[in-house]
């Protein structure tokens, strides 16, 4: 017990001397320029009497695994709807994004088979490769030369795995590139788009449906705690992959279903979203606005990005923090992106632009970063 305690301390104190130690904090009273709320749905006030209207007449909770008690008409039309609105066959609700990725990735490729992932892949991405068992490579990020020298010499069947927003950079995969690539070596598919829900296509449907691409991949994963504003992720694929996602996938199996208040606060948001005639050019503007008045401002890069994510590098946790807290001293909230999260060096500023942001708003924080270098 005491060498166990002894290694957490330690652990803990070797973060610290790093300046990576991790800790939760509440900051309010800022101007939002840090949540991944993109489109403004959380603070939605249409959002939250919709929830409040629909869920009177129902319980709070799924009470059990989506095999036992936990499954309802509601939450399979709704997954239903969702597919349509993607343009997919047929869809499956996880919990969260992570559970989505976690328990496609492990139950799908088996030993003998092969993962390559792009090397900026989210952790759930890592962790569901890991608990498959099959051979993994990653390759360098957005590199479609190195990620065919990996096709070449994978064995068994073959999987690819990618966003199509990156959440650390923001900028986009090549996705017809690498549909290309899959289809030449017979290789499926899989695609996270967590930062595209909402933001891509003609109603927010996603990059791969924007760019005519769903029926060139396997599965995509579109969560809902970003843009949408609410909590969950779903699965979307063919009918057999539902199927097979509800046979083999543990982390939908083993758990409580999704609560019915989620699944009310999901359809509202889709409600809202198919509803509005969405139209992403505010949001593009706001975005064009914070890369021109930065450019060439400070002496730190801004990574090349068109989606709200906008990220600038500030080398060294600690001179990220220190920036970052300045910034924050002078009202607005954004957040340092510390190593290991990103490579050493890569450390920066993860700056998000939303729809809810004014254009006085975003000149605030400019000259905010400006005053704060």
């Amino acid at each position: 017990m005491r060498s166990i305690e002894e290694f957490i301390s330690k652990s803990l104190s070797d973060r610290k001397e790093n300046g990576a130690l991790r800790e939760l904090s509440v900051k309010k009273g800022l101007v939002d320029f840090c949540s991944n709320d993109y489109l403004g749905f959380s603070r939605s006030k249409d959002l939250k009497d919709r929830i409040s209207s629909e869920m009177q007449d129902m319980g709070v909770g799924s009470t059990g695994s989506r095999l036992l008690t936990g499954n309802s008409v509601e939450i399979e039309k709704l997954e239903s709807r969702i597919a349509k609105f993607h343009i997919a066959d047929a869809g499956l609700i996880y919990n969260s994004g992570y559970d989505a990725n976690l328990g496609l990735l492990s139950c799908l490729p088996k030993k003998g088979d092969t993962v390559i992932c792009d090397e900026y892949s989210h952790a759930s991405i890592r962790d569901g490769i890991r608990l498959s068992l099959a051979k993994s490579f990653s390759f360098s990020h957005n590199d479609i030369s190195q990620l065919e020298e990996k096709l070449s010499i994978a064995e068994g069947k073959i999987y690819v795995v990618v966003e199509s927003v990156y959440s650390m950079d923001g900028d986009q995969a090549p996705l017809k590139s690498i549909v290309e690539l899959c289809e030449k070596y017979e290789a499926a598919l899989i695609v996270d788009e967590a930062h595209s829900t909402g933001i891509f296509g003609e109603k927010g449907e996603g990059l791969v449906a924007e760019l005519g691409l769903e029926k060139r991949v396997l599965a995509r994963v579109h969560t809902f705690g970003k843009s949408m504003g609410c909590h969950g992720a779903i699965v979307l694929g063919g009918a057999n992959l539902r199927s097979y996602l509800i046979n083999f996938s543990r982390s939908f199996i083993y758990t409580t279903g999704t609560p019915n208040y989620a699944v009310i606060a999901i359809k509202s948001a889709y409600d809202i979203l198919s509803g509005v005639g969405f139209n992403s050019s505010k949001l593009s503007k706001l975005v064009s606005l914070f890369k021109s008045l930065l450019h060439d401002c400070v002496d730190f890069d801004l990574i090349e990005s068109s989606s709200p994510v906008q990220c600038l590098v500030v080398p060294g946790n600690d001179s990220v923090k220190r920036l970052s807290g300045r910034v924050n001293d002078r009202g607005y909230d954004v957040r340092p992106i510390l190593y290991p999260t990103v490579k050493k060096g890569k450390e920066r500023i993860r700056i998000c632009i939303h729809l809810f942001n004014s254009e006085e708003e975003v000149r605030g924080l400019v000259e905010a970063i400006k005053l704060s270098v």
